[in-house]
C-alpha cells in the first residue's frame, strides 16, 4: 500500500540517525527529511541549516517525527557556544536559538516570517520581496532582557523551567534571559514546598515583585503558551503576593501605567515603546480619526492614538486584570471607552460599532481569526495595524483579509524574544 515501508517507520524514541538539515520552520526547529528529498519529515532541534547531525528521536507522529540535535558533524559557520549551560538537548525549552549567533537568529525568524507568508498567507515570491522582511533587533543585548518570569516548582520543591513540550521541571541556578533584577533573587536557590509556580517581575518603573501560586496552577508544555510568554507556565492557583507591589509600575510611550504583577504586559522592556511606535508610524493618526483598539490589554495602543486623534478610541478586552487596567490607565484621557468582551462577541453584537477609521488589532498567539478580520474588514476603516505574536496565525489572517479585498502593505519585525525563536510583527493593511 502506499506509504508503507517509509524511511523510519521502525524508529522508536530514543533512537539515533544522521540527518542534512534543512531550512528553519515555525516552532524552534530545522526542516530534514530521512531517506532523501523526498523522506519523511524530521523537525530538528539544536540544529543550523546546513548542518550535518546525528538527532535523537524524542516523538513519533504518523506523518513527521520530531528529534533533537546531539552530535554536530559539520557544524554551520552561525554556531556559536549556548551562553546558558541549561539550554540544549533535554534540558530548559525556553530559548531555541542559543546555539545561533545573533545576527543569524534574526535572519532565521526573518525566514520563517517569509515562509509564512508564502505558504499560509498566499502571497506570490515578488510581494513577498517588496515587502522586505527584516528581524529588527531592540535595545540592549540578548541576555538579561526578560522581565517577567514564571518558574515550574518540582515535586522536591525546587523552582525551574520546563523542558520542550513537556511538564519536566529543570532546576537551573539562574535564568540568563531574565533581567539582573530578577537573577539577584534567591528563587532558584531555595525551596517552595508549598508552591507550583513563583511569577516575578522586574518593571521598568523600577518595582520587583515576587508572588507564588499554590496547587490549582498547572505547567504548561512551553510552546503552547503565548509567543509573549516562551518557556513559562500556565497560572490558575491561588496566588500570594511575597514581596513587592501587586501592581507595577511601567513606563512607555511617554506614560506611567499601573499593571497588576500577574496581568498581561510585554516581557521585554523596550518592546512597549518599540512597537507603539511602529504602529504610529503605519497608521499616521490625524485629528479626528476614531479608533479601535482589540484585544487592548491595559490600553497602550488606544492611549497613543487618543492622545494623537483627540477623538473616540474604543478598547475591547476580554480579561478583568486588563479591563480594569485599562480603565485605570487611561481615566484622564478623554474619549476613551473601555469594554469588557471577546473581541469576537463585541463585533457581532455590537458592542463597538462603526464608523471607524483606525483599527488596531493585538490578538493573542492564536491570532483574530476569520470572524474577527472579516469584521473588520466589513468596518471599512482607513487601515488597520495588525500587531502579531505568531507569524503563522499573523498570515492566516491576511489571507482572510486578502478574500475580502484587503493588501498587506507593509511589515517589519522586531526580536522582542531574543535567544527564542518567537518573533513580533507590526503588519499594515489596508483596503484595496
Amino acid at each position: 500500500m502506499p506509504g508503507d515501508d517509509r524511511p523510519g517507520d521502525d524508529l522508536v524514541e530514543g533512537d539515533r540517525v544522521e540527518l542534512r538539515v534543512g531550512a528553519p520552520a515555525h516552532g524552534g526547529h530545522c526542516v530534514a527529511r530521512l531517506g532523501g528529498p523526498h523522506g519523511r519529515v524530521v523537525f530538528v532541534r539544536h540544529a543550523l541549516p546546513g548542518e550535518l547531525v546525528t538527532a535523537e528521536v524524542t516523538e513519533l507522529h504518523r506523518g513527521y517525527l520530531r528529534a533533537d540535535a546531539v552530535l554536530v558533524h559539520e557544524p554551520s559557520p552561525d554556531r556559536v557556544a549556548a551562553p546558558c549551560p541549561w539550554a540544549g538537548p533535554g534540558a530548559c525549552g525556553g530559548c531555541d536559538l542559543q546555539h545561533v549567533a545573533e545576527q543569524a537568529q534574526r535572519d532565521w525568524k526573518a525566514a520563517v516570517v517569509r515562509e509564512a507568508l508564502a505558504r499560509v498567507g498566499r502571497l506570490p515570491a515578488d510581494r513577498i520581496d517588496a515587502l522586505g522582511v527584516l528581524v529588527e533587533p531592540l535595545p540592549g543585548g540578548p541576555l538579561g532582557w526578560r522581565t517577567r518570569v514564571r518558574y515550574a516548582v518540582d515535586a522536591a520543591g525546587r523552582a525551574g523551567l520546563l523542558q520542550h513540550r513537556s511538564h519536566q521541571v529543570v532546576p537551573i541556578d539562574r535564568c540568563r534571559i531574565a533581567h539582573p533584577a530578577l537573577q539577584d533573587l534567591d528563587v532558584t536557590t531555595r525551596r517552595w514546598p508549598d508552591a507550583d509556580a513563583v511569577e516575578v517581575v522586574a518593571s521598568t518603573g523600577g518595582d520587583v515583585s515576587v508572588a507564588v501560586r499554590g496547587a490549582a496552577s498547572v505547567p504548561a508544555p512551553t510552546d503552547d503558551l503565548r509567543g509573549d510568554d516562551p518557556g513559562g507556565v500556565a497560572s490558575g492557583g491561588a496566588r500570594t503576593q511575597l514581596t513587592g507591589p501587586a501592581r507595577v509600575r511601567e513606563v512607555a510611550a511617554g506614560r506611567d501605567w499601573q499593571v497588576p504583577a500577574d496581568g498581561f504586559w510585554q516581557v521585554h522592556p523596550a518592546a512597549p515603546q518599540t512597537l507603539v511606535a511602529a504602529v504610529l508610524e503605519a497608521l499616521r493618526p490625524a485629528p479626528g480619526e476614531i479608533a479601535w483598539d482589540l484585544y487592548g490589554g491595559a490600553g497602550l495602543f488606544a492611549a497613543a492614538l487618543a492622545e494623537r486623534t483627540g477623538a473616540r478610541t474604543t478598547v475591547v478586552e476580554s480579561s478583568p486584570t486588563g479591563v480594569a487596567a485599562a480603565r485605570a490607565n487611561l481615566a484622564d484621557l478623554s474619549g476613551v471607552e473601555v469594554v469588557a468582551a471577546k473581541v469576537e462577541v463585541a463585533l457581532a453584537r455590537r458592542r463597538v460599532t462603526g464608523p471607524v477609521d483606525l483599527v488596531v488589532l493585538d490578538p493573542p498567539r492564536t491570532g483574530a481569526g476569520a470572524r474577527v478580520v472579516r469584521a473588520v474588514a466589513a468596518a471599512r476603516p482607513r487601515a488597520v495595524a495588525y500587531v502579531a505574536c505568531d507569524p503563522v496565525a499573523l498570515a492566516r489572517d491576511v489571507a482572510t483579509f486578502a478574500d475580502a479585498g484587503w493588501r498587506l502593505a507593509q511589515l517589519r519585525a522586531f526580536d522582542c524574544f531574543p535567544m527564542t525563536h518567537h518573533v513580533e510583527c507590526v503588519a499594515l493593511l489596508l483596503p484595496g
